[in-house]
């Protein structure tokens, strides 16, 4: 596939946004929010509609399988105190074993190897924990916990009682109903530090609808981490490095997309996450789709051809993101950035609480598939 050399520059993915487009809020109930429909019009040409996420089950056909990512979000910002007094931040990424784990540090500079950090919380007795080193490739620090809390489900129990939800530095302001809404419905499995923002859109009444319709489900897990949301920096993206997740595909799906295949139906992928999720499956597999659990850092962009999704559901993304790419990768980058400004145009809401675009396969590009 000929890549038009524009599409790996990190600066063909800048766009500006006025910061009240940026949505500080949910939309109740979820299933009202906006959604930005991409297909094939009429007259053959790719353009956009302008419904709502309840409106997706006429966009779906009876047979299709959607797959959704349930991990979810963990309470990952922690408070502590430094020895001399001063408050600082711990961000956890991930677990690397014996209770030691990934966390940004903010300020970082405050936070040096050998240090005692202590963890505070309202009604919680304070908890020791030990700065061991910096991680050279994300600036952060390996955090030494207690032992018992060397993965992510133990830690769990600990996030419960001193973290707080780990909401975007966008959304303004913190409101203690935003925590239930920052999860998805369907979030049954932790590890998270942000959510996959495209499932925060289902309420359980359009889970009901789908499978009234006729529509199958299915979910993967990929524990939100760095690579989604870390912020690119290089300009040139020929040899983009994402930071590694954790990503498990069952057997359950790779049958159920098996399935949705021999019956003629459409595999659509609800969020990026769940897109990484089954295409780093399939190459795995070597090209073939087969159960997979570990680290996944696949880069998508434009020049990707997709072996197992049809068609997406995603939200609106910030400027310069890997997020930007890979959508650009479906549905072509100057035709992804013309409808970005119509949705500015008329007012969609942007970000994880904002309003979504789908991709139908009809709006794929041809030339992305396998």
């Amino acid at each position: 596939m000929v890549v038009d050399p524009r599409d790996l520059l990190l600066s063909s993915y800048d766009y500006e946004l006025d910061d009240h487009f940026i949505a500080q809020e949910p939309i109740e109930p979820r299933h009202e929010a906006r959604m930005m429909v991409v297909s094939e019009n009429k007259y053959g040409v790719v353009d956009a509609l302008h419904l709502k996420i309840w409106d997706l089950l006429n966009e779906l056909k009876s047979g299709d399988l959607i797959v959704m990512n349930d991990t979810r979000v963990l309470k990952a910002r922690l408070k502590v105190r430094l020895k001399t007094g001063s408050l600082a931040e711990l961000f956890l990424l991930e677990p690397i074993g014996d209770g030691q784990w990934l966390c940004l540090a903010k300020p970082a500079k405050k936070l040096k190897p050998g240090d005692f950090l202590s963890i505070e919380a309202i009604n919680q007795e304070s908890l020791l924990v030990q700065v061991l080193a910096r991680d050279p490739q994300t600036g952060g620090r390996i955090v030494q916990f207690p032992s018992f809390f060397n993965d992510r489900e133990k830690m769990e129990n600990l996030l419960e009682k001193y973290g707080e939800m780990p909401l975007p530095p966008y959304v303004k302001g913190f409101d203690l109903a935003n925590e239930e809404r920052y999860q998805t419905r369907f979030a049954s499995r932790p590890g998270a530090v942000a959510a996959p923002t495209a499932g925060l859109h289902f309420s359980d009444e359009f889970l009901d609808a789908l499978s009234i319709h006729g529509i199958k489900q299915a979910r993967i897990t990929l524990h939100v981490g760095l690579g989604t949301f870390r912020p690119l920096e290089e300009e040139n993206l020929k040899n983009l490095q994402l930071h590694s997740e954790w990503v498990e595909v069952k057997k359950e799906v790779v049958s159920a997309i098996e399935e949705c295949r021999a019956r003629g139906g459409r595999v659509i992928a609800i969020g990026t996450t769940t897109v990484r999720s089954l295409e780093a499956s399939f190459l795995a597999g070597n090209n073939c789709l087969k159960p997979f659990k570990g680290e996944v850092n696949l880069v998508i962009k434009p020049g990707y051809r997709f072996g197992v999704v049809d068609g997406l559901l995603t939200n609106f993304h910030l400027p310069k993101s890997s997020l930007l790419l890979l959508v650009s990768a479906l549905v072509g980058r100057s035709k992804l950035m013309h409808f970005y400004k119509e949705a500015m145009e008329i007012g969609y809401r942007f970000f994880s609480y904002g309003d979504a675009m789908f991709i139908s396969p009809e709006g794929v590009l041809p030339s992305s598939r396998f």
